[in-house]
């Protein structure tokens, strides 16, 4: 075996060790979500003070003329004393949205809600910009924010607000649940894995006592918190995650509310949900950068020094990930060459470790929330990983671009108010021609590369198949499916429709 063989065969295990470490990062979450179970706590509505806090609702906009209306009126039935509660519309719109969110408010205002709307004529600092300028003029001791997708139930303030009763607490955080989970195969798998981050990771982190974030929408901060703690930045794309280190490191405490959910609205397609997890992964290796060392450099113990760093540095799994695309094919290859067929067998603890983690993950998450139907779960594991393996090159890109100091605008994911299959009577016209709407996702050059790598590994299972490694064929039938659909729904959006 050359020099240069050698280098890719270690190059391969040292990538598949790596993923294997983030798998065992999983194992630990769902480890730590039940070792902590009894602090779990039920919640239910309780007396507000008297008088209860002012609290003030922003709503941060741009450009959402399909949702715009349903957001305010869910808004304005919040349950809460009215001289006590401000809306605030934050609105960056370009485009109808200004219209339509100005007359909507109008109507309350003359209905006796206390709202406003702002409207600025430059997108300085994006969302966090609007809402930094929004808190400048806000009258409320807590801040409740909700991005346009969201639908916040009337009791949403009464199921949350009595958690501020500990002077400590500067953040309560709720479940997201979801409008249209049913819409489609993908939609059912973000719904699963957005489950898993709430469920096991943020539960997880928050019974024992480790650092979580705040999710950009559907909670309430104490206003003191985000002040003392600098306020809202936009050096990152994700202005939530830096805020909340940033305050958890100047000793407040963050409450996670898994029994309370505010539904909110998936993105119907492809491209969109490729724009949301390209601002993800970007912003939290942005975060990571910026907030790694004052973490290690705090008196936390080390466990949550570690914690914390797997956190901020988890979308660093989709480079691993791209890697080993990259060098599975030459590995494969070499070893055959070699005549060393039964070394594949050394790949399977390290394959099984990322794998099935990732499994048992979203299986315990589903069981937690999902009971009467969690047993369909196992049969859409292999779409979920298929697919996060498909966005790999999208993810790595924005996990480049943050490691390499390459800036870009905040892009919106674009929210349709399409939901499921129910409510299609109500929606006909927009649910037949949602892919002649506005705001479709941004696209680019990725889904022909996503293409290649699936006739890569299509050629790549034809290999291994002809050489009898039968072991290694579903590991790679799951790479060629993820690349196909994702590149295929990238280019046709229809791929991503109902089903």
């Amino acid at each position: 075996m050359s020099y240069l063989s050698l280098i890719f065969i270690l190059l391969y295990f040292l990538v598949l060790f790596l993923l294997a470490v983030y798998g065992v990062h999983r194992y630990l979450m769902v480890y730590l979500y039940y070792k902590y179970k009894d602090r779990a706590r039920r919640v239910k509505p309780e007396a507000l003070g008297d008088p209860p806090p002012v609290v003030t609702v922003q709503l941060p906009l741009y450009n959402e003329q399909y949702v715009v209306e349903r957001l305010i009126d869910a808004v304005c039935r919040i349950d809460y004393p009215r001289d006590r509660l401000e809306i605030q519309v934050l609105d960056d719109s370009t485009d109808e949205t200004r219209g339509l969110a100005a007359r909507c408010v109008e109507r309350h205002r003359a209905a006796g809600i206390d709202i406003h709307y702002l409207h600025r004529k430059e997108r300085t600092g994006y969302k966090a910009g609007a809402l930094q300028e929004g808190l400048e003029v806000a009258r409320g001791a807590f801040i409740a924010i909700f991005d346009a997708d969201f639908i916040p139930p009337p009791d949403f303030l009464r199921k949350t607000m009595h958690r501020f009763d500990d002077e400590q607490v500067g953040l309560v955080q709720t479940r997201w649940s979801y409008l249209n989970r049913g819409y489609s195969i993908l939609t059912r798998v973000q719904a699963i894995m957005l489950d898993g981050h709430f469920v096991m990771e943020h539960g997880a982190r928050n019974r024992s006592g480790r650092f979580f974030n705040f999710n950009g929408t559907a909670g309430i901060w104490r206003r003191e918190c985000i002040d003392a703690a600098g306020g809202w930045q936009h050096d990152t794309l994700t202005e939530d995650l830096d805020l909340s280190y940033r305050a958890q490191l100047r000793g407040q405490r963050f409450v996670f509310l898994e029994e309370v959910s505010t539904p909110s609205e998936l993105p119907v397609e492809m491209n969109a949900f490729k724009t949301q997890q390209h601002r993800w992964s970007k912003g939290s290796i942005q975060t990571a950068k910026k907030m790694l060392l004052p973490v290690w450099r705090s008196t936390l113990p080390f466990r949550f020094k570690l914690e914390a760093t797997y956190h901020l540095t988890n979308n660093m799994a989709y480079l691993l990930m791209l890697l080993l695309s990259v060098l599975i094919f030459p590995s494969i290859v070499i070893r055959v060459q070699a005549g060393w067929i039964n070394s594949f067998w050394i790949d399977l603890p390290f394959l099984c470790a990322a794998t099935v983690s990732v499994s048992l993950f979203y299986l315990f998450a589903q069981y937690e929330i999902n009971r009467p139907r969690w047993m369909w779960s196992p049969f859409y594991l292999p779409v979920l990983m298929s697919i996060g393996i498909g966005i790999c090159l999208n993810n790595t890109r924005a996990v480049l671009e943050a490691l390499l100091n390459l800036r870009s605008g905040f892009q919106r994911t674009p929210k349709y108010g399409i939901l499921g299959r129910a409510d299609q009577a109500d929606q006909a016209k927009r649910a037949a021609s949602w892919r002649n709407l506005r705001y479709r996702g941004t696209r680019n050059w990725l889904p022909a590369l996503e293409l290649l790598f699936a006739l890569h590994f299509g050629l790549l299972i034809y290999y291994t198949a002809i050489n009898g490694i039968y072991a290694s064929i579903p590991f790679l039938c799951l790479f060629f499916a993820g690349y196909l659909y994702v590149g295929l729904a990238s280019l046709w959006p229809g791929t991503a429709s109902q089903g």
